[in-house]
């Protein structure tokens, strides 16, 4: 029974060990609120400032999967490149070997004096007390972040202690005293760490129970090294399996992780072994002690660090080798790269590379676009995840695009070149709607397929129709906008218009379905949702369109684009619009080109 209780008491240590880490770096993440995060992803520009800034972080929030899998999120976003992540994934190494050094508090030992003052007992029990203060008797939030911050450290205190008190017994135990000794063996003690640790998933943890376990005076250096060179490597489980479900550069960034550990896992274990078989080191056999295995741990995480640092773009070239791009990726990947600031003080150069990096916009939203139409008839939760995803990377754009060339104004620029920039600057929150719209379609498909609705023939015909004006119109944007083609924007506006005529002549069609109950209320929005979302991707890519034909003639600005809407009603616009409704099956065409005429007679007569 003795067994037992042991066991359960180390695991009771553990489950509180664990808790108050997690309560201790929670409430130190929403005290820092979004700074902690901002600044991850802005002050990563070379390889040492992420080091420092890794180490950090992790020393705060006491956990080095916790900052790599944050950074894995802002790979996945393109809040950051892969090489800004390695830097910060090594200085998180580092900055998790600071909780041996916290955990040495608890085993402080003494009954009077300092000891006494500087005791587990006595610092837990202070800082839990003036913690629950702050959370019970505050009402300012800081103050209860605060307060969770002191109580996840005392609660961590308690754990260690508890894991220490646990085990105390056991220095007393032969058999246990012989099973430690077995760790030795350098192969069996780095398998015992990887697979400890991959069960706690927290290196801190198992450091932790390591020292714990140093209290009986049955650890080793020859024990206790292997097991901290394996811990590293079983630290990267809970960020691989973060990994799970994001796009490759988040896998290049969790297998960073992974790499780190594991090379400086393999050298240093053939560089030391290797060494002492030789010169067979005289503090093999030493007794190992909390402050010894803080210690040890912290070496050799910076040596394996000092070792790798050199190699950081080897590492990066490593990654992207083991996790390859397909054509579709490298097509998909973001080219912030080409907004340069250095460029800003050679406008046309600037407004180049602008322009290449709103085709990139462009076409991504025209691909998320025809992806979610298509989750319409042939739904998976992959591709509704890729919407999501890509959608990410659209608003991302926007923002990037957005800042860039609100900071070219301020540059000298002839007439020509402040209309680009015009022109940009107003189609950008137009291509980027385009991508809110195609995640709003997603989502409907997404309901659709959980509730297994299903359209009746006629409406599904119907819908067929309309996506493919859609799809033409979309492209025909897309394209106008990436060749700057005048001729071809002009022929967007008809089709904008057939659209939002077929829109409303699908809307009475589908009440008249509901009115006859051939379908059903729940069918009824879904399909007015998509018909909504249809027509204002049309009218989106107008948008596009007519900025790309008024910015030729005149500056930019509201009176001037609907002023420009009118005028292009003339002879081939009604080409145009018949050629569309024929295409597309519009029966009241002539019916509708009688208007048009009529509309664009009144209006020459206004003017």
């Amino acid at each position: 029974m003795s067994g037992i209780t042991i066991i359960l008491s180390l695991l009771s240590g553990v489950a509180l060990f664990l808790f108050g880490m997690s309560l201790m770096g929670d409430g130190l993440k929403r005290v820092a609120g979004n700074k902690l995060e901002l600044v991850l992803y802005k002050l990563t520009n070379t390889p040492i400032k992420g080091l420092l800034l890794g180490t950090v972080v992790t020393a705060i929030i006491q956990s080095s999967s916790a900052t790599t899998v944050m950074v894995v999120g802002f790979v996945n976003s393109g809040m950051m490149k892969v090489a800004q992540a390695i830097g910060i994934i090594m200085g998180a190494n580092i900055g998790t070997s600071i909780t041996g050094w916290i955990l040495c508090l608890s085993y402080i030992e003494g009954s009077s004096g300092i000891a006494q003052l500087l005791s587990t007992a006595t610092i837990s029990a202070v800082v839990a007390i003036v913690g629950i203060v702050f959370k019970m008797f505050f009402k300012k939030s800081t103050y209860k972040n605060v307060g969770d911050i002191m109580l996840g450290f005392a609660i961590l205190m308690v754990g260690m202690q508890t894991m220490s008190g646990a085990v105390s017994p056991l220095k007393e135990n032969e058999h246990f005293v012989n099973m430690l000794t077995m760790f030795t063996n350098p192969f069996l003690g780095i398998l015992v760490g990887i697979a400890f640790t991959a069960v706690l998933q927290s290196a801190s943890a198992s450091v932790g129970i390591l020292q714990a376990l140093s209290m009986t005076g049955s650890i080793s250096f020859a024990a206790a090294l292997p097991i901290t060179m394996g811990i590293g490597v079983g630290a990267a489980c809970p960020v691989l399996l973060s990994s799970i479900g994001t796009n490759k550069n988040g896998k290049r960034t969790a297998l960073i992780y992974l790499l780190n550990d594991l090379f400086g896992m393999i050298f240093w274990s053939i560089a030391f072994y290797s060494v002492n078989a030789f010169v067979h080191f005289p503090f093999m056999d030493m007794t190992m002690r909390p402050v010894t295995i803080a210690l040890m741990n912290t070496v050799f995480r910076m040596a394996t660090i000092l070792l790798l640092i050199p190699f950081i773009s080897q590492i990066e070239k490593l990654v992207f080798r083991l996790v390859k791009d397909s054509p579709e990726d490298l097509e998909e990947q973001a080219d912030f790269d080409l907004l340069e600031e250095r460029f800003l003080a050679y406008p046309a150069l600037a407004i180049g590379q602008s322009h290449t990096a709103m085709n990139g916009m462009a076409k991504k939203a025209r691909k998320n676009i025809y992806r979610a139409l298509n989750l319409l008839t042939n739904y998976s939760q992959d591709k509704y995840n890729k919407v999501q995803e890509k959608e990410n990377l659209i608003d991302k754009y926007e923002d990037k695009l957005g800042t860039y060339l609100m900071q070219l104004t301020g540059q000298e620029m002839s007439t020509s070149q402040t209309q680009q920039v015009s022109k940009f600057l107003h189609t950008i929150s137009d291509f980027e709607r385009l991508g809110d719209h195609a995640v709003n379609i997603s989502k409907v498909a997404n309901e659709l397929a959980e509730k297994k609705i299903s359209f009746s023939e006629s409406a599904q015909n119907e819908l067929d129709v309309l996506e493919s004006a859609v799809h033409e119109l979309v492209d025909l944007t897309v394209s106008a906008f990436c060749e700057d083609d005048l001729a071809m924007a002009a022929k967007v506006e008809p089709l904008r218009e057939l659209i939002g005529i077929l829109c409303n002549d699908l809307k009475n069609r589908h009440v008249t379905r509901l009115r006859e109950g051939k379908c059903e209320l729940k069918q009824g929005f879904a399909f007015n949702d998509l018909l909504t979302n249809l027509e204002r991707i049309a009218a989106h890519c107008s948008n596009v369109a007519v900025a790309m034909i008024e910015t030729e003639t005149s500056d930019f600005d509201t009176h001037q684009y609907i002023k420009s809407v009118r005028h292009m009603k003339n002879d081939e616009y009604l080409a145009n619009f018949e050629a569309y409704a024929k295409k597309y099956n519009v029966v009241a065409s002539k019916k509708v080109r009688k208007m048009l005429l009529a509309e664009n007679e009144e209006r020459e007569k206004e003017d």
